[in-house]
């Protein structure tokens, strides 16, 4: 939904206005989402001033979220699929018990269902990563976007310390994950898993790099083993070898799936803006999960 401002007031008095019937603090997850964007540019500042003829341009799905109460935004959802616009610091599933995506999801469906449906992790990202996330709805609908996986294309932007000796190329290893749970490139090797990422630089930014990355596999932390092996690793990300002098989100965010429906094989593409704040690195640590 694009509006055009016909009076100055701040960015909340507008949602707030927009959406009378919902609390103040949904509409304040909302705005926390990301995914309000006021000339094209995504906003999250609560008191940012609006002027008239600002055109101010929010995502429909993303409202229906803030409606029902979930804390992050929904990117596309139909009788099969949801697709969610994943915050980092909070992992797909869980199994020991901490709250997942999966689990906030599931409660969501459940609501709007009386109880039959429920999501279905068809894919994950790490707890540290944010961006599009996909579900299915049912056993049968994770099964056939599993078979047709390979059919998917996704698209990751990583900012990486340093400046790759390359603009562009392929990585490849043999991955494998240790008794700590980190995971490292090997030889080929029983347990090991071969993986693929492609990257292309967009731009440098001051010290750092901004990547395009696309993956032809997808293994646990791949990205991030990939790029600290090329001497590059994603700025925050201290346990693949990232700068600790500061505490900082992870810069790896998950801004484009495409797949093919489950039932007619129709291309579905979702994408999600850069996180505001993406590219800006202050000398201090950051309020992150």
């Amino acid at each position: 939904m694009r509006t055009k401002v016909n009076k100055s007031f701040t960015l909340i008095e507008f949602l707030t206005e927009q959406y009378p019937d919902s609390p103040r603090t949904r509409v304040k997850k909302l705005l926390q989402s990301g995914t309000i964007r006021v000339n094209d540019k995504p906003v999250t500042l609560h008191s940012y001033p609006l002027k008239p003829g600002d055109i101010v341009e929010i995502n429909k799905q993303a409202g229906n979220a803030a409606k029902a109460g979930l804390p992050f935004p929904l990117l596309y959802e139909d009788q099969d699929v949801i697709v969610v616009d994943k915050p980092a610091g909070i992992p797909t599933s869980s199994t020991d018990g901490s709250l997942s995506v999966q689990d906030i999801l599931s409660e969501f469906l459940k609501r709007q269902s009386k109880g039959r449906i429920r999501a279905h992790v068809v894919h994950r990202l790490d707890k540290e990563a944010s961006g599009v996330l996909l579900f299915a709805k049912s056993h049968e609908a994770m099964d056939s976007i599993k078979i047709k996986w390979q059919e998917t294309e996704k698209h990751y932007y990583a900012l990486v310390e340093g400046i790759p000796e390359k603009a562009q190329g392929t990585i490849k290893s043999w991955l494998i994950e240790d008794k700590s749970q980190k995971v490292h490139s090997a030889h080929e090797m029983p347990n090991a898993k071969f993986s693929i990422t492609n990257y292309r630089t967009i731009k440098q930014v001051n010290k750092n790099t901004l990547l395009d990355i696309r993956t032809d596999t997808g293994r646990k932390n791949q990205i991030r083993v990939h790029l600290s092996d090329i001497g590059c690793p994603i700025v925050g990300d201290r346990k693949y070898g990232a700068s600790d002098e500061f505490r900082r989100r992870v810069r790896l965010h998950a801004y484009s799936l495409s797949f093919p429906h489950p039932i007619d094989d129709k291309i579905i593409t979702v994408k999600s803006p850069m996180p505001d704040g993406f590219l800006s690195l202050k000398p201090k640590d950051e309020h992150y999960k």
